[in-house]
């Protein structure tokens, strides 16, 4: 599979990703309409960007400026391949 080029499709893809998470999102909180589950929602998705903005942008900037992010995959293969070549 080649990479996606193509802006129109790359947007559609981006807001794609944005409606599934709403609309699960929302589902979660239709099925048990609390607080305690509207928090942990909105949590879970705060702590997952961060997570992907840290693999993404912090460790290429700040950690290792050779690292070149191309997905949550290769951060993985970076992680492991670090661990071996520390002493």
């Amino acid at each position: 599979m080649s990479d996606l080029t193509n802006p129109r499709l790359i947007y559609l893809k981006g807001f794609l990703f944005l409606l599934c998470g709403v609309m699960s999102g929302g589902l979660l909180i239709l099925d048990s309409p609390t607080l305690k589950t509207a928090l942990l929602v909105i949590l879970t998705v705060w702590c997952i960007a961060r997570f992907y903005y840290f693999a993404f942008y912090v460790i290429q900037h700040y950690v290792d400026p050779s690292y070149r992010f191309a997905g949550l995959w290769s951060f993985a293969r970076y992680l492991l391949s670090r661990k071996r070549a520390s002493p």
